[in-house]
């Protein structure tokens, strides 16, 4: 089995990919200081591929710390990166925490990646690189635009540090532009567990209908879409993590056509805040408590992708609805609310 690092594998996104990666035949090791998510979701992982990752509680921002770890780990062929600080708001009052953990991180990995002859980095990149389109569905060959917020700033500037890389070594590397993911295993062992109060529309709903939020806010319903509330492309999280094995796989046999390729990773519609409480309601039955607010600063108006290279080059498609998503969101919430 080729063993696989996963950096903040135990975070949101990362351990459905752990899951999905050791579902495929390969042995994870993951890497992860908590900062931003529970050892708990260790054992969700083991109980549902009954296989337990390899686990190193590790601040990949101490240098040392992480040269030492590929000292000890001498057989890793390939990396996934998706240690880094992700909520916009705190990174507008606190951009050194944001370069400091996002930057740093990425260059000492690179650089060991380097001395220890790891040729192949996928990294977690976001659709946030565009900011507010020209043109929808978006392309990946949409113009990078200038960054609204320092986290989105360090996605940019993340990309430009590995694409340089490549072009001086032979690390060849996949960014994948995510766009909104939600939901949860479907076994709820594992799902989206923010810490304080949620960043992300999701869990703000779930939260919601499971009473721990007295009201769902709605950022806005006067921008110019069908219902005047902000249109995004979700994604469903397992959807997303398959799109990280195929990307592996594509580099380890050496299918790439370039050392530094991007993909979109999305489902290529857009759906509506307001189509996804309706959705909700729906598909749980439960009423949502929401208010129309204003809108919130930095708020783009519609995203959504344009997934034909993902479809025909990574031969990946989104295949799970929003339905099955918010079903699945919802499974999760109720477990670890003993609802």
């Amino acid at each position: 089995m080729k063993k696989i690092l996963v950096t903040g594998g135990l975070g949101y996104i990362g351990s459905h990919t752990v899951v999905a990666l050791q579902e495929a035949g390969f042995e994870v090791v993951i890497v992860d200081n908590l900062s931003n998510s529970s050892i708990n979701v260790l054992e969700g992982i083991t109980n549902i591929t009954s296989t337990s990752p390899i686990f190193e509680r590790l601040d990949l921002r101490v240098k040392q710390d992480v040269v030492d770890f590929f000292k000890r780990h001498t057989d890793i062929e390939g990396i996934i990166h998706f240690a880094a600080s992700k909520a916009v708001g705190e990174s507008v009052e606190k951009p050194l925490l944001y370069y400091e953990n996002n930057l740093n991180t990425l260059i000492y990995l690179l650089q060991e990646c380097m001395a220890h002859s790891i040729h192949n980095f996928i990294f977690s990149s976001s659709c946030t690189v565009y900011g507010e389109p020209d043109k929808l569905p978006i392309t990946e060959n949409a113009a990078v635009k200038e960054a609204i917020s320092p986290y989105g700033n360090t996605k940019q500037i993340s990309e430009e540090i590995i694409l340089d890389t490549c072009q001086v070594s032979e690390i060849k590397s996949i960014a994948l532009r995510y766009f909104n993911p939600i939901g949860a295993h479907h076994s709820a062992e594992i799902g989206e567990l923010p810490v304080g109060v949620p960043q992300n529309l999701v869990p703000f709903i779930t939260q919601t209908a499971a009473g721990l939020r007295d009201t769902l806010s709605i950022f806005g319903n006067d921008y110019p879409t069908p219902d005047g509330s902000c249109i995004r492309d979700y994604i469903h999280v397992m959807d997303l993590a398959h799109a990280h094995v195929v990307a592996l796989q594509r580099l380890l046999s050496v299918k790439n056509t370039a050392n530094y390729e991007i993909f979109n990773v999305g489902t290529g519609r857009g759906s509506s805040v307001l189509e996804v409480v309706n959705a909700f309601e729906k598909v749980t039955g439960e009423k949502l408590n929401y208010k129309i607010v204003d809108r919130r600063p930095g708020d783009v108006v519609s995203v959504y992708a344009d997934t034909t290279k993902a479809n025909t080059t990574l031969g990946w498609k989104a295949e799970r609805s929003m339905e099955e998503a918010l079903a699945s969101a919802w499974k999760w919430e109720q477990k670890i609310r003993n609802l």
